[in-house]
């Protein structure tokens, strides 16, 4: 009994001392790390948002219609009175010229899926017969 008691005695005030190591309550959480980290995290913030703010990063891929291919001599010309026209006709869907040697192209919308692309294909095939679906890369959806 007396060896049980001092066993006891003598556990007790180790097991006040762990208790104390684990902290007091505070609810406190420290992280120590290598300050390279915090700067390839910032630098990392700082290249994404500048991409958002750049007008023709596009970002992410996704479908567009096709609706113009033409190189020649007034296939600028007609590219941007196809867009033009797009636009009145489609006042909420975004409308793109680009150029790729030696053509003139007109891309519509930003679909996140081919799905998505072919039923507006589908709306538009009888203004524009020759359009196609095509894989490209397109704007950041908006988060609104």
């Amino acid at each position: 009994m007396m060896r049980s008691l001092c066993i006891v005695l003598f556990l007790l005030p180790v097991m006040a001392i762990r208790v104390n190591a684990q902290g007091g309550g505070t609810g406190e959480v420290r992280i120590v790390g290598d300050n390279r980290i915090d700067t390839l995290v910032e630098y990392h913030i700082m290249v994404n948002e500048k991409k958002l703010q750049d007008g023709d990063n596009y970002g992410i891929e996704g479908y567009r219609v096709q609706i113009f291919f033409e190189s020649g001599n007034n296939s600028s010309t007609g590219a941007q009175e196809v867009k033009e026209e797009f636009e009145e006709r489609y006042p909420g869907i975004p409308a793109y010229i680009s150029w790729k040697a030696p053509n003139f192209r007109v891309r519509v919308g930003d679909f996140r899926t081919r799905i998505d692309a072919s039923g507006f294909l589908n709306k538009i095939q009888k203004k524009y017969p020759n359009a196609w679906v095509i894989k490209d890369e397109i704007k950041f959806p908006s988060l609104n």
